[in-house]
């Protein structure tokens, strides 16, 4: 075996060696509960060490002027060598923005009941995290064009605030670039935040994920809804937890004219103290239209958030009809007939014996 195996086969041994040691202390690190660190970190970052420790053993071996001696193929291993170096430090970049935005966000709890601070945090942080990884891989990609010949210009553009803005105004009639901005406007003036609930093209639903691009709402029937961003700053939705998780609830029933709507105010506040769904706040029924065959009543109740308040709705709309069927059945809706008596009936009915 001559020297220049020997140096391959040593390279290749320490190279193997670094790595499941670089392995094993990720793995033992990840185990630690007191280490920010996540459990998997091991196995994320397996792909951008050996990454790395295969440009580290390109660079030695080209160290080594007799193992590489031609001039194509020493300029071919420093190119692979240097996009493998971006590669794995644009992979660690990520992988510690990922870690970063999960320490912010342990400190805030989005399955509290009180949770609009919590949500806003995590609306900023997930579009904040999406935006720096776009940058991040604008960045390695600007670089890695630098390595080729030719195209090197495109790179440095890339790299310069002037190439970017070229960039973007060439292409500012791609819808791309608008959702992208339109995250980063819903990012700081927070029209939603994760877990609001809003209605948007008819359908009621929660805020499930707030990605650079497009919004997805987990529709009440386990539908998802996805919409562009720029959806929420163009057009008009409603947003019910926008300012507090606490919400109002509506319920309109149609009666006859003739119902006491004081007697079924006292049920409503009868129904609304026996049951947990109401948060002791609103509690009103009125009488909201008028049509020539019904009466109509808006009952408003509240509850602490939106799903309670449905919940409140339907139970309460449930129970006045079964008050009123039992109680003020006449009540109910109906359509009224007079027949008028027929004059030639009337005369008709007279006993004969007295014409």
């Amino acid at each position: 075996m001559n020297t220049l195996q020997q140096y391959v086969l040593i390279t290749v041994g320490i190279l193997l060696t670094a790595y499941f040691i670089v392995f094993l202390l990720l793995k033992k690190l990840g185990k630690d509960p007191h280490n920010i660190l996540p459990r998997n970190i091991a196995s994320r970052l397996k792909i951008p060490v050996i990454a790395l420790l295969l440009a580290v053993g390109i660079q030695a071996g080209l160290i080594k002027e007799e193992i590489i001696t031609d001039e194509t193929y020493v300029h071919f291993f420093q190119q692979v060598r240097s996009l493998l170096l971006i590669f794995s430090v644009t992979w660690f970049v990520i992988v510690a923005i990922h870690i970063t935005k999960k320490q912010l966000l342990r400190r805030f709890d989005v399955t509290t009941k009180d949770n609009l601070r919590a949500r806003k945090f995590y609306t900023q942080f997930n579009i904040i995290e999406r935006i720096a990884i776009f940058i991040v891989i604008l960045v390695a990609v600007g670089i890695s064009l630098l390595t080729f010949e030719g195209v090197q210009e495109i790179g440095v553009s890339i790299l310069t605030s002037a190439g970017i803005a070229g960039i973007i105004l060439g292409l500012s009639a791609q819808k791309v670039f608008g959702t992208i901005f339109a995250g980063i406007q819903i990012a700081i003036a927070q029209p939603i935040r994760i877990d609001d609930v809003v209605i948007v093209e008819g359908e009621w639903g929660r805020v499930e994920e707030i990605k650079l691009t497009y919004v997805v709402i987990n529709i009440w029937d386990k539908r998802r809804l996805v919409l562009p961003t720029t959806y929420f700053i163009e057009k008009p939705f409603q947003n019910w937890t926008r300012s507090s998780s606490d919400i109002l609830g509506t319920v309109f029933i149609y009666t006859d004219y003739d119902l006491p709507v004081d007697a079924l105010r006292e049920e409503l506040t009868r129904l609304l103290k026996s049951t947990d769904l109401w948060d002791g706040k609103v509690n009103v029924i009125q009488v909201t239209d008028l049509s020539e065959k019904t009466m109509e009543l808006r009952a408003l109740v509240s509850a602490k958030d939106s799903p309670t308040a449905w919940d409140l709705r339907v139970y309460i709309r449930e129970k006045l009809v079964d008050f009123i069927k039992e109680n003020y059945p006449n009540s109910l809706p109906r359509s009224r007939v007079i027949l008028k008596e027929n004059p030639r009936s009337a005369t008709s009915s007279e006993d004969p014996l007295q014409k």
